[in-house]
């Protein structure tokens, strides 16, 4: 039966697909695609207040959890959005910078059977990063319980900016977490670079704790896989990074057929890049900064030459917007308007939304859809549709949550 769909708020699914005819090597390069025809937009999630994230719990419920910067997670639950909260963590978050707050939610991949869930905040003493767990109450599954929190790493920020955020579970069940370079402005004490930081990487970490090494910089409750590509023992490099060299990694996923990460790293005066890691990879890849800003030198004292580090397969100029949202590998249900397998991604600043996908080994980039929207954040459903948050502006003056559901 032909899928009908009902486009709920914050959607990119409505864009449209890419083609060899229509891609180009640069989004400078094309001209955008006419949006005359597109379905409307409906909204999911009125009159929020800085939503942040979109997340499934993998559970079968259908459930949406909405990650509020202030330190708020509430549902919806396919027809509207609860009155309670799942969570309330407010009094222990700081949300007053900008950069701050309740960052980044993920779900066990038992959560089924376990209840338990995942958050990065600031807290509201210095304005560090925790990572922490929580569990779902016994009595109520849209409720979780505020007394069970378990602290997993607490690291230490300098600034109020650059402190990534985002959750993710890759397909090896452990638990990654993106890390920015600590803030200011062109990482000041070149975080990106150091391996006895944390800020300005990738870490991986295993949250069940049954076997690997001990946690190294700075944390408890979880070991530290024996493959990570840095593993030294204790001192020495931090044995939880992953990937290095990045700035501000805000959002990156997990391709759900392939296991592609994806990364979405905000760039500093002039450049926005994705970053991909393919499936099977054994990590240590460095991305360049504070070196390189994408393609292009930034501040190379002391490094090497470009052909050192690992690059973009995508990047746009600030003449195209100035912040980088990462998103998703859409696999959703087929649906004329966007091709499976290509990764849809969009700018904060700017609300332009692109897509990206491999064409004859070579990485193509379109521009999807100019839309009014500040786009936070990107999400999915458990079927693999797309849905995104935006911020305010003058043309949307409440924040949102869209999606694109289907119906047969």
């Amino acid at each position: 039966m032909t899928a009908h769909w009902k486009l709920l708020l914050v959607s990119v699914l409505p864009l449209l697909g890419l083609s060899a005819a229509q891609a180009a090597d640069q989004p400078e390069s094309t001209t955008p695609p006419a949006e005359a025809g597109l379905p409307p937009l409906t909204t999911i999630a009125p009159n929020l207040v800085k939503p942040v994230g979109i997340t499934n719990a993998g559970d079968g419920s259908g459930r949406l959890f909405i990650t509020l910067q202030d330190g708020k997670i509430i549902i919806w639950d396919g027809t509207q959005v609860l009155a309670t909260p799942f969570l309330d963590i407010d009094p222990i978050v700081n949300s007053s910078g900008s950069e701050q707050g309740l960052l980044g939610l993920a779900f066990h991949p038992d959560y089924k059977s376990n209840g338990y869930f995942y958050v990065n905040y600031t807290d509201n003493t210095g304005g560090d990063t925790v990572i922490a767990r929580y569990s779902v109450s016994a009595a109520n599954p849209n409720v979780a319980n505020p007394a069970s929190a378990l602290i997993l790493m607490e690291i230490d920020q300098p600034f109020s900016n650059h402190n990534g955020g985002q959750l993710q579970f890759g397909p090896d069940g452990y638990l990654y977490i993106g890390m920015g370079d600590g803030g200011s402005a062109g990482d000041p004490f070149n975080n990106g670079q150091n391996l006895t930081k944390l800020l300005g990487k990738m870490l991986r970490i295993d949250v069940n704790g049954l076997v690997g090494q001990p946690p190294d910089c700075g944390g408890s409750n979880y070991t530290i896989p024996s493959n990570n590509p840095f593993v030294d023992g204790l001192g020495g490099n931090c044995d939880e990074i992953w990937q290095l060299g990045l700035r501000n990694p805000w959002r990156f996923t997990f391709d759900r057929l392939t296991g592609d990460m994806y990364i979405g790293d905000v760039g500093q005066d002039s450049w926005e890049e994705v970053d991909r890691q393919p499936a099977g990879s054994a990590g240590g890849q460095n991305w360049g900064w504070r070196c390189y800003e994408g393609n292009h030198p930034f501040n190379t004292a002391g490094c090497g030459p470009i052909s050192d580090y690992d690059g973009p397969i995508v990047e746009y100029s600030h003449s195209l917007g100035c912040s980088i949202t990462g998103g998703y590998v859409y696999r959703g249900p087929v649906m004329p308007g966007l091709g499976q397998g290509t990764y849809v991604y969009a700018d904060f600043c700017s609300g332009r939304v692109w897509g990206a996908r491999q064409q004859a080994g070579k990485w193509r980039h379109l521009q999807l859809q100019d839309t009014p929207y500040m786009i936070s954040s990107f999400g999915e459903t458990e079927a693999g549709e797309l849905c995104f948050t935006h911020d305010t502006t003058s043309s949307a003056p409440t924040s949102s949550v869209l999606c694109a559901l289907s119906s047969n």
